[in-house]
């Protein structure tokens, strides 16, 4: 749509103008939503989530998904056919978050809004019918980042980060339809919109809550098991590779896809795009292969095992996470 001839491209519309043409979009080419058992709008500590309950008997394993959009465009409105997806085909209680948007709050407030979210799953889901001992994070461009970073700044808490063409370096050139081929709509000038927007005057692009990839390794080891997909066209591979190989470099067990079609602000549409299709059964393949983190002791004695967090069973080599409590 944003390629058409004399069509305006998201950076020369205002922000509300380009957030209401970007949903017509989701609701245009998202496809039938599939059936989940059912949904409900929440509030987790002020911030709007949507659930999505699978069908089945609880409690249900819960996976945090954090929709793309650059952190000024986009909305949960946006990630509904992947949630209902993957809700059913993992059977996860999908808790779809909308955090705050810039130039309206400006960083922190998506890394606040995703932290809120994940502290409320941690105290409120159990009665939702989830399962606490087994809670991943995900998502897409933006939210890929956003994923990464509560993975990092809340280590021991997830069995999986599923991170979709994360967008993990905001310090990196950027793009231009020169630079990446035909038809490309992140063009240099719209991805300095989103930034600009984002970051303001006084901050760092280095930070680790806004650039994942400059996390120190002590930090990145504690992350973890990661699913990273990038895509062919997709001007953010190379930092969401480069992500990749920095958390293999720290010991996290990686499963890295690319696929070769243009996926990247198209993962919510998988009935338009065959890859995106693809992406979302393997992020869903992957969340039924993350294992539980047991919740009591294997070991009574002095020097007794509290916690083991696995890696994912039959995915990669085995690793294990042991938190030793001596008297």
């Amino acid at each position: 749509m944003a390629t058409q001839p004399g069509a305006p491209q998201p950076h020369e519309l205002s922000a509300p103008e380009a957030r209401a043409a970007l949903d017509g979009m989701w609701a245009q080419l998202g496809g039938e939503p599939a059936a989940v058992a059912r949904t409900e709008d929440a509030v987790a500590n002020g911030v709007p989530v949507k659930l999505y309950w699978p069908e089945g008997e609880g409690p249900h394993p819960v996976l945090i998904w954090i929709h793309g959009g650059g952190w000024v465009l986009g909305s949960a409105a946006a990630s509904d056919a992947t949630a209902r997806d993957l809700s059913g085909l993992a059977g996860y209680l999908v808790v779809s978050v909308d955090y705050r948007l810039a130039p309206e709050h400006p960083f922190p407030a998506a890394v606040e809004d995703v932290m809120a979210v994940a502290k409320w799953v941690s105290g409120e889901i159990g009665a939702l019918g989830g399962d606490i001992t087994r809670t991943a994070v995900g998502g897409d461009s933006a939210g890929g980042n956003l994923s990464a970073v509560l993975a990092n700044e809340l280590p021991g808490t997830f069995t999986l980060q599923a991170l979709v063409y994360p967008a993990t370096d905001l310090t990196h050139p950027f793009p231009s339809y020169e630079e990446n081929g035909e038809g490309l709509m992140l063009t240099k000038d719209a991805l300095a919109w989103f930034q600009g927007h984002y970051l303001g005057e006084d901050v760092d692009p280095k930070d680790p809550r806004v650039s994942p990839l400059h996390a120190d390794a002590a930090t990145l080891a504690a992350a973890p098991p990661a699913l990273v997909i990038t895509a062919g066209y997709d001007p953010l591979r190379d930092e969401g590779e480069a992500y990749a190989q920095r958390l293999r470099e720290a010991g996290v067990a990686v499963e890295q896809v690319r696929y070769e079609g243009q996926i990247h602000g198209f993962f919510s549409m998988p009935a338009a795009i065959p890859e995106a299709r693809e992406a979302i059964d393997r992020v869903a393949s992957a969340l039924r292969r993350a294992r539980p983190r047991p919740t009591r002791p294997i070991a009574a004695d002095h020097g007794r095992i509290d916690h083991i967090v696995p890696s994912i069973d039959g995915w990669w080599m085995g690793k294990a996470l042991w938190q030793v409590n001596r008297p």
